[in-house]
Parts: structure tokens; sequence; C-alpha cells
């Protein structure tokens, strides 16, 4: 649906899906009066065809047209936008290009430039066309909207937030816009705030389940666990193959410590999307709470073979291994994620009882005396413990 900015990280935090790059923008056409009667026609028929989405079609017509009438803007505007459409950023960008040789101040095709610049990539391009957009027509609320994911994309957190709300006063019953900003305050942690906007996004379009997995996340993140999860109720019903929405709501139902209903969510996860490493991970925590620690470790190797580079799926195969009393195989795993990770003063304080469990106190108190020379404050109390 638009842009979506939660990262995954760690254990602990909510994920929801990847920034994607989509076009946004809502065409509006008017007949061309200087037009012979031919070319109206054959514009009109071209706006049809991609009404329908008969683009080949629409293509056909247009060049026809433009064969017809090689100075007319709007069918090199038009062509551009199905390309766009179709995924030819760089024909749409010539076609705009042709539009502006013949109006430098058109503020739709600077737009349309912009998006396809976007869609490449070309972050900043993009932004030089948005602003050139706004220029010359101030209202242009879809420049203001495309500009604020360019920004983004850049890390201008604020810009972003500025230019999403001047595209939401210029179209303020747009739900998009709203959820868009939304999501800008979630990642400022202006989670209330945020929302305030999930709330007007849900109000204009109660339909999309986005909307309701992204407002979940913000009460989660401000202890609304209960409240979150009746979000991703609704988002499920709404969108039953989402993989993220039941992951989502199965870390909240661990934190509420409905193990069951965890291991639920986070199975029918995997069922729809078997590749992401994480969610493994995530039902691996659950296993081991329920001290189900065979479970566990089936998960973190799954999480392991998918990505061997993340050091906390070692560090909690683990703690599971410890728990089975298996300390070869926990120093083992402590060993390749310090190989990773080589600044974790947890690890190496684990890694050390691990190693003091074996009876291997030398070894043991070395790795506790790097823990405690990298912050660990437990690491002192073990090395009183066992370190004498």
């Amino acid at each position: 649906m638009f842009i979506t900015i939660f990262d995954k990280s760690r254990t602990s935090t909510l994920k929801c899906k990847s920034i994607m790059r989509i076009l946004l923008i809502a065409f509006l056409l008017s007949p061309f009066v200087s037009l012979a009667q031919s070319g109206t026609n054959l514009l009109k028929t071209a706006e049809s065809n991609i009404e329908k989405t008969n683009y080949k079609e629409a293509i056909n017509n247009l060049n026809t047209l433009i064969g017809q009438e090689p100075k007319n803007k709007e069918a090199f505007i038009k062509r551009g936008y199905v390309k766009n459409i179709l995924g030819d950023f760089y024909g749409a960008i010539g076609d705009y290009n042709f539009a502006l040789d013949l109006d430098s101040t058109s503020s739709e095709a600077l737009n349309n430039r912009g998006e396809a610049k976007f869609n490449l990539g070309d972050d900043y391009g993009a932004i030089e066309d948005f602003d050139k957009a706004i220029k010359f027509d101030a209202k242009n609320a879809e420049a203001y909207n495309n500009r604020g994911f360019a920004k983004y994309n850049i890390e201008d957190l604020e810009g972003s937030y500025f230019d999403f709300s001047k595209a939401i006063d210029l179209d303020p019953k747009d739900a998009d816009k709203y959820f868009n900003r939304a999501v800008i305050k979630a990642e400022l942690e202006e989670y209330i705030s945020a929302i305030d906007d999930y709330n007007k996004a849900i109000e204009l379009d109660p339909s999309e389940a986005e909307v309701f997995n992204f407002r979940g996340v913000s009460k989660y993140s401000i202890g609304q666990v209960e409240e979150a999860i009746a979000d991703y109720d609704k988002a499920i019903s709404l969108d039953e193959n989402d993989p993220v929405t039941y992951e989502n709501r199965a870390l909240a139902k661990t934190a509420l410590e409905d193990y069951e209903g965890a291991l639920a969510d986070y199975t029918k996860s995997i069922e729809l999307y078997a590749e992401d490493p994480d969610t493994y991970n995530l039902r691996g925590v659950v296993y081991y709470n329920m001290e189900n620690y065979d479970a566990a470790i089936e998960d973190y190797d799954m999480a392991i073979e998918l990505n061997p580079n993340d050091p906390v799926y070692f560090d909690n195969r683990a703690l599971a291994k410890t728990a089975k009393e298996d300390y070869k195989g926990a120093v083992k795993d402590y060993s390749y994620s310090i190989e990773l990770y080589p600044n974790d003063p947890e690890t190496f304080h684990q890694r050390g009882l691990a190693k003091i469990s074996m009876g291997d106190n030398y070894d043991g108190c070395l790795d506790l005396n790097t823990a405690l020379e990298l912050g660990s404050e437990e690491a002192k109390e073990s090395i009183k413990e066992y370190c004498k």
C-alpha cells in the first residue's frame, strides 16, 4: 500500500513490511481543446484503455496520436504514465522530457518524472523534480506526498513529516496521506500522535488491513498490548494472508504469556512465508519459555540456516543448549556469536559460565573478565563467585 517503515531488528522489535517503491500519482486529464477531432478521440480512447488496464492498446493509441501531433504535451505525459505503470521508468523519463521540452513549467510532468526517478532509486534526482513541481504549482498535493517518500529514503524524517503534513493540508480526504504521516510519526517515536493519524486514515477508509496492523504496532509500543491484539485481529479479518500481522500478533501474545496463542500465530506466519529467519527465532523463544528446548533448538537451527550472520540466533541456541546441560555445544555457539559480534559483554559472560559449568574455570574466568571490561555488571558478581 504506499510506504512501510518499521525495520526488523533483534528479537524484541515488531517488524512490518520493507519499503516498497510504488507509484502514487492520481492522474487527472483534461481534453486538449486545440486537438483535431481524431486526436481528441485517440486521447479519450487511450484514457479508456488505461482505466481498463489495457496498457498495450493505450500505448498504441498514444503512439498514433504523437505521430499525428508531435507537439502534444498531454500525449507524452500520458504515455510516460503508462510506461511508469509497466515498469519502463527510463522510457517514462524520456516521455516526460519531451513534455517538458514543450512546457518546462508543467508541474504534472515534473512530478511524474520525479516518480520515475524515485522508482529507479534516484531519490535526490526525484526530490529536484518534486521541488520544481511544487515551485510551479504550490497546491500539488501529490508532489508534496511523493517528496515525503524520497526524503524518508534519504533519512530526512523531519522533511518527510513536513511534506506529508502539507499534502494532508492540500488533500485532507485522502486516507493514504494520513497513513504516510503516521508511519513517520511512529518512526520518530511519536506513537500517540501516530495513532491519531491511523484513526483518521481508518475513518476515511476502514478497508485497509495494513493500517490496522500499523496502528497495532504503535499501540504495542506504548504498552497497549491487548488493544494492539484487537487491531491485529481486525487486520487479519481483512487480509488472512499477511505473515507479518500474524508475527506481530504472536509477539503481543508472547508479552501476555499466551504462549500457545503465540505458537499458533508464528506457525501460521511460517506457513505463509517460510523464508524469514526472524520468525523461526521468535518461535524458538516461545518454545524456550515453555521449556521445550528441543523444539526451540530446531527453530534456532532453521533461523541460522536461513541467516548464519545474526549473532542473536547463536546466543539463543546456546541458551537452549545450556538449559539441556549441553555446555560444549553452548560454548561453540557463543564462540560463533563472538566471531560475528565481538563486543557483546553478555555473550562473553554466558560463555564464561558455560565453560565453568564444564569445569574449565581458567578459560571461563578469562571470559568473565572480558565481559567485565566490556561493561557487564553481572560479570562482576560471577567473578566473585567463581574466580577466587
